[in-house]
């Protein structure tokens, strides 16, 4: 029960805001020990309606005589109405006739009612009482991009994780095996293994990734200084990758002559450098029968050696090898979404040894194929049932770990390929079952295209006003001064608000296990140790070796 000490009003109402004076905050406090900003509020009037708002912030007005008066604002989130809940709806009757902290029973039951038990995927508890769990609408936090950011050390790792791993442990009943979900992690630092024990590991000692399969853009960022702008190197590049798939390709004569730059066909790398080099070295007919210096006799030395430089770069061999030349198009897609021998439902893309050159080239083919895959797997179910409303009954998540180190928000060419390929998902792939998590310490450094496409959030502390403002202006809740708590929130507690959520929340995410590999040394505690040998001939073994 309320007090009747208690003494609260509402004293002024805006489209986004209410401020509500409090006299004894003590008094005021009994219904609920851990009223702060995040808690909830219910405002009533005398038409069975009461608005749900969340505490933003709080100030202290202090009259003449010394009195006090707590001036608390709350955005309010929506309206229970004949019991059901309602995000959003009319506005209360002004002035509402009664303040005070929302009962537990009440914020329990929206969160529980508002949401088919079929819906629910629930991987954190309410900050202001862990005892509330937080679901979310499963169906609407996948199917439309997730975004997942935070500062060093705010347990955003450990967040994903969690996410991810509740997803893969649902199912609709008790059968045995693997669920249907499909999960490829982009890992830049090797640090969901651990999370991950039955996944399906690639790095790259077994990624195998056919180099003729890249784009136009991607080979010419691969194998062309594209800053020279040399359209020599670049008429003779396209000529010869266009011959040599004709050359190998066996199928029928009229399709042959349809071959373009950007045919998913395979060529042979060597071609591309015997016919560099010929060229680079050519000598035509000139006067009185005498040779002569070709057009591009000398003029292609660079780009010989470049050729050569990428097709013996040892460190490529996962894409420019003679594996990457034999494997299929079906084994490719088999391998990153877990078929094949060894079934997986995560497949964990550890990025960590991929040269950073070809970092976003790499990333830019893999997304690239994946949005393909559900496209043209969306065109042969409806070929086969035209009657389906299911566009991919094999969706995918893909989980952009620290995404802006190859999405950034810059236009720089050696970025182009992985962006034009991941906001292509952003924008399209929700329609072929294809969706994205992007996780960021910085991002304020992610393509702005891409981070405004997320319509759930999870924003754990930020430090940098950069990062915070970034993502107070592209959150879809206007939310005011709620974002301002972000750089004091704890390890694993976040601002989760979103099309899947029923209320704006600050949630604590339950601990996930087992829990991803920390990227944080203990200095200190190593420094204190014994002084520690080095083999430094090893150390350059595997140096050399990569």
């Amino acid at each position: 029960m309320i007090k009747e000490s208690i003494n609260a009003e509402v004293i002024s109402v805006f489209p986004n805001k209410v401020r509500i004076a409090v006299d004894k905050l003590e008094d005021f406090k009994i219904a609920d020990e851990k009223l702060k900003v995040g808690s909830y509020l219910r405002i009533a009037d005398n038409e069975n309606a009461v608005l749900i708002a969340v505490i933003e912030n709080f100030t202290i007005e202090v009259s003449e005589k010394g009195d006090r008066k707590y001036i608390l604002e709350a955005n309010p989130l929506g309206i229970i109405r004949n019991g059901e809940f309602e995000r959003g709806g009319d506005t209360i009757a002004i002035p509402p006739k009664k303040v005070e902290p929302a009962k537990k029973e009440e914020i329990k039951q929206i969160f529980e009612e508002s949401l088919k038990d079929d819906k629910k995927f629930v991987f954190s508890k309410l900050s202001t009482d862990r005892d509330i769990p937080v679901p979310v609408d499963g169906d609407r936090f996948f199917n439309k991009h997730i975004a997942v950011v935070g500062s060093t050390g705010s347990g955003k790792s450990h967040s994903v994780a969690k996410i991810i791993q509740e997803a893969v442990l649902s199912k609709k009943s008790s059968y045995m095996g693997l669920n249907n979900s499909h999960v490829i992690i982009f890992d830049i630092h090797a640090e969901y293994k651990a999370a991950f024990p039955d996944a399906r590991i690639i790095d790259t000692s077994n990624l195998v990734l056919p180099y003729w399969l890249l784009n136009s853009d991607e080979l010419q960022e691969l194998f062309l200084d594209t800053d020279a702008n040399d359209h020599n190197q670049r008429n003779i590049f396209k000529e010869t990758i266009i011959s040599s798939r004709k050359k190998h390709f066996d199928g029928d004569s009229f399709l042959k002559e349809k071959i373009h730059f950007d045919s998913p066909l395979f060529f042979e790398l060597n071609d591309i450098l015997s016919a560099a080099e010929d060229k680079n070295v050519e000598m035509v007919p000139g006067a009185s029968n005498k040779l002569k210096a070709g057009p591009l006799n000398g003029k292609l030395s660079n780009y010989v050696s470049r050729l050569e430089n990428k097709i013996n770069d040892s460190r490529l061999d996962f894409l420019l090898g003679e594996r990457s030349k034999e494997i299929s198009f079906e084994n490719t897609i088999e391998q990153l979404i877990g078929y094949g021998e060894d079934t997986s439902n995560v497949t964990i893309l550890d990025l960590s040894g991929v040269p950073f050159e070809v970092l976003s080239i790499t990333v830019s083919l893999v997304s690239r194929i994946m949005f393909e895959y559900g496209y043209y797997y969306k065109r042969l179910r409806h070929e086969n049932n035209p009657g389906t409303d299911c566009n991919n009954d094999v969706p995918l998540l893909l989980v952009y770990e620290e995404a802006h180190k190859y999405v950034p928000n810059s236009d720089l060419v050696k970025y182009r390929a992985s962006k034009q390929s991941i906001e292509r998902i952003a924008k399209e792939g929700r329609k072929y079952g294809v969706s994205l998590l992007l996780a960021s310490q910085r991002p304020s450094e992610i393509s702005e295209t891409i981070f405004s496409q997320c319509s759930n959030f999870l924003a754990l502390r930020l430090t940098n006003p950069n990062d915070q403002n970034y993502v107070k202006r592209l959150l879809p809740d206007t939310l005011g001064d709620l974002v301002e708590k972000m750089p004091s929130l704890r390890a694993g507690e976040c601002l989760l608000i979103g099309d899947a959520v029923v209320l704006p929340s600050i949630v604590q995410v339950d601990k996930c296990s087992p829990e991803p590999a920390s990227n944080d040394i203990p200095y200190f505690q190593l420094w204190k140790e014994e002084w520690v040998s080095l083999s430094m001939e090893e150390i350059k073994k595997i140096w050399y070796k990569n």
